[in-house]
């Protein structure tokens, strides 16, 4: 290993042995109750609960995928995705986060999602909590090894060499800390990645935008590529055997697409998904006060912009910086790496891709804690034995994380699939199984039992029917799978709340309860 690769691992390992340091710290704290554990007794401040909902969300996708997708095919797709979440992000801090927090402990103190859809529904069968729980499991399985992913990519971009070591050794960081800390050391940990990946990118985008001669000069670089900087358009790298075409030093580009109002609509349901992904709602739940909701929305919600339009920008500048340096699809997720290696020296360099890792970890320990809490609380508590310890159920959860991790590891290894896209799967499935749910059981009283069940197991069906089989033919129905999937879920809860008994007076004064404690 050069000499070079040491002083960047010198910055990689100060950050990993902070994470593991803020592990040990909330470990007796972390570990007193369950609520504890799994949702720190609802007593996150403002900063914590929005700088951690949206490291959590945003994960390796935000500082790899895309700037990737800016770089690969210009302005288009990474643009309206953005925008999406976005908006996304704002109408989940502005309509849901206020109601939930309310509502999930009016209804017995729910601790997890699934907890709170069967509470919410008197679901004394356990059938919603088991679909719901199963669903979270398999999903958030598919995440950690996304985030997984993105580790592999890190470390083989930067030392070129065998990455199983370098991923087992992060993914023991991350187990290791959330085993110990629960979600108070993921909260904990969260912030301070969240604080790094933004100032990473801040910090990568001022150095590409000065050294690459200012928006003239991006301009001027940019525009020999077709459709590359337009909003409604879309770049088509000439490629041959998925590579793109290079010719006397300039990537060669076909004639560009239109990036019409079907593909601008099916890019913008990214943020449809926010109604339903656990690992941001669970911060709504966590949050003290429902009084501290409106300054952590403010809080996270200028974060979203600033990392997004960085993350966007830096795909575009890179591109104008380093034309032809990444050629496919799949390496183009390196152009923050490459930035980075460039701009700073190795020590620095080290710390600043660091942030990678930070966007990672924050999703990978959420996902490992909401799948080992729906193991461990939602199936083995509450479905098979009721009266076990808080120790049992926590000893279920570390060995779910376990099982979790090895699952991610093992794709890592042995794969190497675009983020933007295993990502977009799994939130499709996500988004689409929960997020109908979510906004229903909030707000409109009158949704069923048999709804919720119908709506969960509809969403989550079609998002896997869409995108294997009917997005085939292409044309309108080439669209995102969340979007039809999730309106078709929206359609099923209505119909069958209308078809099915109304919720007993019970649901209907809970519902009333939790509208008057959000006022």
């Amino acid at each position: 290993m050069s000499l070079v690769n040491i002083q960047m691992m010198i910055g990689i390992g100060i950050y990993l042995a902070g994470m593991i340091i803020i592990g040990l710290w909330y470990f007796r704290r972390s570990n007193a109750s369950l609520e504890e554990y799994f949702l720190v007794k609802r007593s996150f401040g403002p900063w914590v609960a929005s700088i951690s909902a949206e490291a959590s969300d945003m994960s390796g996708w935000l500082l790899m995928g895309l700037p990737g997708v800016a770089y690969f095919t210009g302005m288009g797709e990474a643009f309206w995705t953005a925008l999406g979440l976005f908006i996304g992000t704002w109408v989940n801090w502005a309509v849901v986060a206020k109601r939930l927090r309310s509502y999930s402990q009016v209804v017995d103190n729910a601790i997890t999602l699934p907890e709170f859809f069967s509470k919410r529904f008197h679901d004394k069968n356990c059938f919603l909590l088991a679909i719901a729980a199963i669903i979270s499991l398999v999903f958030f399985s598919i995440y950690v090894g996304a985030q997984f992913v993105t580790f592999g990519k890190l470390f083989s971009y930067i030392f070129d060499t065998n990455i199983t070591v370098m991923v087992i050794l992060v993914a023991f960081v991350v187990t290791f800390y959330t085993l110990l800390g629960g979600f108070r050391a993921v909260g904990m940990t969260d912030l301070i990645q969240g604080i790094l990946m933004a100032a990473a990118l801040v910090l990568v985008l001022t150095f590409a935008f000065f050294r690459s001669g200012g928006i003239g000069e991006i301009t001027e670089r940019l525009k020999n590529f077709p459709r590359f900087t337009d909003f409604f358009g879309i770049a088509r790298p000439d490629t041959f055997a998925g590579m793109q075409r290079i010719v006397n030093g300039v990537p060669v580009f076909g004639p560009g697409g239109n990036y019409g109002f079907l593909a601008i609509i099916s890019t913008m349901a990214w943020g449809l998904g926010y109604f339903g992904m656990p690992q941001v709602l669970l911060r709504f739940m966590a949050i003290e006060k429902v009084s501290m909701i409106r300054s952590s929305r403010i809080i996270a919600v200028i974060w979203c912009f600033i990392t997004l339009f960085a993350a966007v920008a830096i795909g575009l500048i890179g591109r104008a910086l380093e034309p032809t340096v990444l050629n496919t699809a799949n390496s183009s997720e390196n152009i923050f790496i490459l930035l980075s290696m460039d701009f700073f020296p190795p020590l620095l360099a080290g710390i600043v891709v660091s942030s990678i890792l930070a966007a990672s970890m924050s999703s990978a320990d959420s996902y490992m804690l909401i799948a080992a809490s729906s193991l461990a609380n939602d199936i083995y508590k509450n479905i098979f034995k009721n009266n076990a310890s808080d120790s049992q159920v926590l000893w279920i959860s570390r060995i779910t994380m376990v099982l979790v991790t090895v699952f991610g590891a093992i794709i890592a290894i042995s794969g190497s699939q675009s983020i933007f896209r295993v990502v977009s799967y799994a939130w499709a499935g996500l988004g689409a199984a929960f997020g109908p749910l979510v906004l229903f059981s909030l707000f409109w009283k009158r949704t069923s039992l048999p709804a919720a069940v119908a709506g969960m197991v509809s969403g989550g069906v079609m998002v896997v029917v869409w995108k294997n089989m009917i997005a085939r033919f292409g044309g309108v129905f080439a669209v995102y799978e969340l979007l039809p999937a999730f309106v078709i879920s929206c359609l099923v809860i209505v119909l069958v709340s209308l078809a099915t008994e109304k919720p007993s007076s019970q649901m209907e004064e809970e519902f009333e309860t939790a509208k008057a404690v959000e006022l």
